[in-house]
């Protein structure tokens, strides 16, 4: 109901805005430039869906070839001690866990989409054990915030967007994105864990933490270490490495168990394709509404704004990011509008540019939009599902852990892909 009314108030502000500008500043091209937008977005968003439509079926066709060949189940036997800790009012080798690592793991390789299935599946069973049905219980609530603050080993429709609009170099963003999905899963667990008291200093989950922590400082360190241009091709050659080993480690499994991994592949391509369809409206919509509020000058002024603010705080301070706190606004409502706001900043301050080459804004948008998933829409959707009213303090948990990645894909956005005194 939010993006409803937030979809509905673009709309407003932006026939408001040109209505001004007619009046008291003569533009009379103004409604011409917001009705041929309006073709020119809703023409992009389903030539966008329609280029996501292959990339989603090839990897929902990897992760069926995963679920068939046992690497989804090899996965949950290596997080399992972790998951016991974690959920501690859940028996060990509850029905909720196998879907809850599917579920993860399928956002992990930035299939969005499909692990909403899983994810339903996995609050129904949680539900199961819910002992009072209206209100979430902590299991819920420890799911839902590690499902939106959005661990991303694989951000597929990033990639696919920075494909489809001519980004030279499209895994520049890989690592950075996985930097700041830590961050944010990381505040989202601790967040949670103070609420419902779980010892994070046990030897078993400290052995976790401890060795994500020590993966992403040293991520962090070896890029920090080399120059610019050094950390792109790093990063591109890293990222497609581990793209490639997943790809070849879950088809060697299946191979290994006697999987026919052609017809695996097959039977979840087709799921993919279903998925990637349903997409076209929303993102349609979305492109349509927020290129609305561009196109009037509406978003424009709004985000001089805040540049004023920042400014006059400073005028040293860089006020590039400013331009796409769009994204970082829409993230927690909707996915698919999120979408939309990181096509809108990458089209319009890649433009300018050489082809093939990005702007600093398209960077940040980029990282951003993998930081951290859609928390109103995973509450709605979830808990809605399983007919839960009182959602206690989930919503404050997601949010701060969305703040958190948003700020990590900032600061990280600008240590790689902002040389000093640019």
């Amino acid at each position: 109901m939010t993006l409803n009314y937030i979809w509905i108030a673009f709309f407003v502000i932006a026939f408001l805005v040109a209505l001004v500008k007619l009046i008291f500043f003569g533009d009379t091209e103004i409604f011409s430039k917001l009705v041929n937008g309006t073709f020119d977005n809703a023409e992009l968003g389903f030539k966008l869906a329609l280029f996501l439509t292959g990339i989603m079926s090839l990897w929902m066709g990897i992760m069926r070839i995963g679920e068939k060949g046992g690497m989804v189940r090899t996965i949950y036997w290596l997080i399992a001690p972790l998951f016991t800790r974690l959920f501690p009012s859940l028996p060990p080798g509850h029905p909720a866990f196998a879907p809850m690592v599917m579920n993860i793991s399928a956002n992990m390789l930035g299939l969005d989409n499909a692990a909403t299935p899983l994810g339903l599946k996995a609050m129904d069973e949680l539900q199961k054990s819910n002992e009072n049905p209206d209100t979430a219980s902590d299991a819920q609530i420890m799911f839902l915030v590690l499902n939106t603050s959005g661990l991303t080993l694989i951000p597929t429709s990033i990639l696919a967007i920075r494909a489809e609009m001519g980004i030279t170099d499209i895994t520049a963003v890989f690592l950075p994105i996985l930097i700041a999905t830590f961050f944010s899963t990381l505040a989202g667990l601790i967040f949670v864990a103070i609420r419902q008291r779980i010892n994070l200093i046990h030897p078993i989950v400290l052995m976790y933490l401890l060795s994500m922590i020590t993966v992403v400082a040293g991520m962090i360190y070896f890029f920090l270490s080399l120059d610019n241009e050094a950390m792109k091709t790093a990063s591109s050659i890293i990222s497609n490495l581990i793209l490639l080993s997943i790809i070849l480690s879950f088809i060697l499994m299946a191979a290994f168990r006697k999987v026919n991994v052609y017809e695996s592949f097959v039977e979840g391509a087709k799921e993919g394709f279903q998925v990637a369809i349903k997409i076209i409206p929303f993102l349609i919509a979305i492109l349509v509404a927020i290129g609305l509020m561009r196109d009037s000058g509406a978003l424009g002024y709004l985000t001089e704004g805040i540049k004023y603010l920042v400014s006059a705080v400073s005028s040293s301070l860089d006020t590039r990011w400013v331009d796409t706190l769009t994204v970082a606004f829409m993230k927690p409502l909707s996915g698919s509008g999120a979408r939309g706001a990181m096509v809108e900043v990458m089209e319009t301050f890649n433009a300018p540019l050489p082809e093939g080459q990005e702007s600093l804004q398209s960077y940040l948008a980029n990282i951003m939009q993998g930081s951290t998933e859609t928390t109103f829409y995973v509450l709605a959707v979830y808990f809605g599902s399983v007919g839960i009213k009182r959602t206690r303090y989930a919503v404050v948990a997601g949010l701060f852990a969305d703040l958190v990645g948003v700020i990590a894909a900032l600061i990280i956005g600008y240590l790689l892909f902002s040389p000093p005194g640019t």
